[in-house]
């Protein structure tokens, strides 16, 4: 793992080591592994939304349409 140092304001350092005692988290490092997780996940969802704007339009979503996912739920078998 590599390793990386940030300076922060003190009211910034403030603010994470207590969402680190408050929120379960081990160390800062966890804390900002998560937020950075969290805004790949952010990226990733609007690039895709991106992509589904930007693609063509194959069909018409009228209430045909979702009726016709319901049935297919419906009718899934159960594991």
């Amino acid at each position: 793992m590599s390793t990386m140092n940030i300076s922060l304001p003190e009211g910034l350092k403030a603010f994470v080591d207590t969402q680190v005692s408050t929120r379960g988290y081990g160390t800062s490092s966890e804390y900002v592994r998560e937020l950075i997780r969290k805004d790949q996940d952010v990226q990733r969802l609007r690039q895709i939304m991106l992509d589904g704007a930007a693609s063509p339009v194959v069909g018409v979503a009228d209430d045909g349409y979702f009726d016709s996912l319901r049935d297919l739920v419906r009718h899934v078998p159960k594991i």
